[in-house]
């Protein structure tokens, strides 16, 4: 009969733990990997931009599993509000860049030649949503592109209804007012 030390019974729980915790990321991923991917590239510029977020939100949950809540709702939530968040975060940068090299917005690359107006309007349409506020941008994508209702983005983004209405409300005139190219904001 084997004993175990104190020091053996300690790493062997942690390997348990570890065993555990990789395989609950393995479930979470597996889950809910193709839904954030989708959010992630609404509203970011690249589908690698979109890849990288997704594996940031990943990292995330893999460095701190404690953080993560119980529940495939209460995770998909947490999942989706480190997305939203990252998000926000590299159009913070992207802003702050932009603002101390002084350059100028990039015009929309349409290319003039297409004849397709499909693949046009979507074009104005995603330089659009890149000119609104972050909140706003997140709460258009969720409800006009996922079909989310209004109560799920609030409760996702720990907001109330009627701050999801106003976003929303405010969003798509700002929409509007970017695709006309009309300069200020509603």
């Amino acid at each position: 009969m084997r004993v175990m030390t104190g020091e053996a019974a300690t790493v062997a729980t942690a390997n348990h733990e570890a065993d555990a915790s990789a395989e609950r990321l393995g479930a979470l991923f597996d889950a809910h990997h193709q839904r954030l991917y989708r959010l992630a590239r609404r509203m970011s510029r690249s589908a690698d931009e979109a890849r990288d977020l997704v594996q940031d939100a990943f990292l995330r949950a893999a460095r701190a599993p404690g953080s993560l809540p119980v529940g495939a709702s209460a995770e998909e939530a947490w999942l989706v509000r480190v997305v939203v968040n990252l998000c926000r975060d590299r159009w913070r940068q992207t802003a702050n860049r932009e603002r101390l090299t002084r350059s100028a917005p990039l015009a929309p690359d349409m290319p003039s030649s297409d004849p397709e107006a499909a693949l046009m309007a979507r074009s104005v349409v995603w330089h659009a949503l890149a000119t609104l506020d972050p909140r706003r941008r997140v709460v258009l994508v969720m409800h006009e592109l996922e079909g989310l209702p209004i109560a799920v983005i609030a409760r996702t983004l720990g907001v109330a209804n009627v701050t999801v209405r106003w976003h929303l409300s405010k969003g798509r005139r700002q929409l509007a007012a970017a695709i006309r190219g009309e300069g200020g904001k509603p």
